[in-house]
């Protein structure tokens, strides 16, 4: 297990905090533990911190990607409309399928109906 240097400043400053709520009758080895506690958790805290940052930033950059693809992407569509849609109309076949399926299973569901009770 590779054990990380830890910061002269980390550690000044839990031990700081250790001094800071040190109880009377303390001795300084209960302190010191104290100290390495806070340290432990100071160090967990940068870490979470630095992975949470590298996610955002792996998100930022997908995002980025995503936009100037889309940006390269969307001139050539909009160069050359016939290829891309066969319609004229955008989305207006997209519209049509619904409303069919719709009719279609409700002439099913009559024809079924007044095949069983005639």
């Amino acid at each position: 297990m590779v054990k990380h240097k830890v910061s002269p400043q980390v550690v000044e400053e839990a031990m700081q905090v250790a001094k800071a709520t040190q109880r009377p009758g303390q001795t300084k080895e209960q302190t010191k533990l104290i100290a390495q506690g806070i340290q432990k958790g100071i160090e967990e805290y940068k870490k979470r911190h630095k992975e949470k940052a590298r996610e955002l930033d792996k998100q930022k950059r997908k995002l980025a990607q995503q936009q100037s693809h889309d940006a390269k992407v969307q001139p050539q569509s909009l160069a050359s409309p016939s290829e891309s849609e066969p319609d004229s109309r955008p989305g207006q076949g997209a519209s049509r399928l619904p409303w069919l399926l719709l009719a279609l299973s409700w002439l099913g569901f009559i024809g079924y109906f007044l095949l069983l009770h005639p």
